[in-house]
């Protein structure tokens, strides 16, 4: 699986088209001002920058377990698709993450190629957009950026470095739009590369046949 895992990350770098130098951003990303010297190898700071990094996988790999214990579901509540909105899913991808439907059995794809991050980070900010308290918005926008925006999640989203860059001021002072340009980067990720293949893919065509033989039936 890591190795499966691995091939999706390249193609989804590839198909964002990370600009040059973005891979030294990147690893910094998670670290700001009096934690640049993790970087640095000298025998003065190596072991205390050492358990630094330990204790910032520990807290990325407690908040992952939280966010599944109780944050978003396996799957949306929803009514069961109608033929006519699967029909309309191959329409646009729009019109497919426009219903709970359409979200769960695009999610149910991503989850077989091991991009289901990738919808879960689009979900998360479009949560975070309805809250209006303010230290729930600081709340729920630090628990984003350790489990998806960090370089130590096992659930990180691929990200260019400017976009990391503009994450990296905005959470200074979180708001509801703290993650607006990278929620557009994902979302635009998941149109390009893997809609078309889940347009092909045995799920939404089982899916539409099912439909279409009760149809037929009715």
């Amino acid at each position: 699986m890591g190795s499966e895992r691995t091939e999706m990350r390249k193609r989804q770098m590839s198909t964002i088209q990370e600009t040059p130098g973005a891979a030294p951003a990147q690893l910094s990303a998670g670290n700001r001002g009096s934690n640049a010297c993790c970087f640095c190898w000298c025998c003065c700071c190596s072991c205390s920058c050492l358990t630094v990094r330990n204790q910032d996988e520990e807290r990325a790999r407690r908040t992952s377990h939280e966010l599944q214990a109780e944050g978003i579901p396996n799957c949306e509540e929803s009514p069961a698709p109608t033929l006519e909105e699967v029909n309309a899913w191959a329409q646009s991808f729009d019109k497919l993450m426009l219903t709970p439907a359409g979200r769960n059995a695009f999610r149910e794809f991503l989850r077989t190629e091991f991009s289901e991050e990738n919808m879960l980070f689009w979900m998360a900010c479009e949560e975070l957009k309805q809250e209006s308290n303010k230290s729930v918005i600081e709340e729920k926008a630090r628990l984003i950026y350790e489990d998806y925006i960090s370089i130590l999640s096992p659930k990180e989203v691929s990200l260019d470095s400017r976009v990391r860059e503009v994450i990296n001021r905005n959470m200074l002072e979180p708001s509801q739009h703290t993650f607006d340009d990278a929620q557009l980067q994902i979302y635009t990720l998941m149109h390009r590369d893997s809609y078309p293949r889940f347009m092909n893919s045995a799920i939404y065509k089982d899916l539409l046949r099912s439909l279409s033989e009760k149809s037929i039936e009715a």
